[in-house]
């Protein structure tokens, strides 16, 4: 006969979560990993309302996690699994689209065929219907940002541009992600600055102690060529990171 605390590791599995860590970085406002933790291994009791926000966010029902709801007539194991879907739990698949690295250009691949890899993530309450890729951090480039800085390994969740930027106007502040491309397409740097908007002039600055990154500075009425073409091509909306030592 299974427990509370072994039934919300199994909805928790069953949502997509491998663990409470995965778990907490998708859901960062409603679940604390530790208080997932202690659940989970019966060091602390589930209440109603733990079991009813749990069970909103994997797509259980909470009698089931607290009572065994539709369990077997004997009592032992549950007849089912609790039914998920991503439209329950409120999750969608994003794209892990590559790694973001001020000042480093990288091959284009035009006959790249591997698998494009996906997780999880929640939906953006804002926009629901945009497309969200996720873009690993390398180097230090925004090591100085406030309010909280962006490092190396983070993992950043964002809105595709192209899908938002009928609705969304560009703001001083806001964080992207921004391509340059030289060599006819054939070589790409992306790399995640902050906006700075001027009457004539857009800058894409970095917030770093390390010198050597330079802002990227786009004039509106430029009709000079260097060959490098610049873009956003997505709006940061999160940073996850996990904590080492697991």
């Amino acid at each position: 006969m299974t427990d509370p605390k072994s039934r919300l590791r199994e909805a928790r599995a069953a949502a997509g979560f491998a663990s409470p860590t995965d778990a907490a970085n998708a859901f960062p406002r409603e679940i604390n990993k530790n208080t997932l933790i202690s659940h989970e291994n019966g060091n602390r009791p589930i209440s109603r309302k733990a079991a009813e926000k749990y069970g909103d966010l994997f797509g259980a029902k909470a009698g089931w996690i607290l009572f065994g709801e539709n369990a077997a007539d004997d009592g032992s194991t549950p007849a089912r699994k609790p039914e998920v879907s991503l439209y329950q739990s409120g999750l969608v698949a994003a794209r892990v689209a590559g790694t973001v690295e001020a000042g480093t250009f990288r091959e284009v691949d035009e006959f790249d065929q591997s698998e494009p890899v996906e997780i999880q993530v929640p939906r953006d309450e804002k926009f629901p219907n945009a497309r969200q890729l996720l873009f690993d951090v390398g180097g230090d480039s925004l090591n100085e940002l406030r309010p909280r800085p962006i490092l190396s390994g983070d993992r950043l969740v964002c809105l595709a541009y192209e899908d938002v930027a009928h609705e969304v106007e560009l703001r001083d502040g806001m964080v992207v992600v921004v391509q340059r491309t030289r060599d006819s397409g054939h070589f790409r740097e992306w790399s995640v600055k902050q906006i700075e908007l001027y009457n004539d002039r857009a800058e894409f600055h970095p917030r770093s102690s390390n010198p050597k990154h330079k802002p990227i500075v786009v004039h509106h009425d430029s009709e000079a060529d260097d060959g490098v073409s610049v873009e956003i091509i997505a709006l940061v909306r999160r940073v996850m990171n996990e904590m080492p030592g697991f």
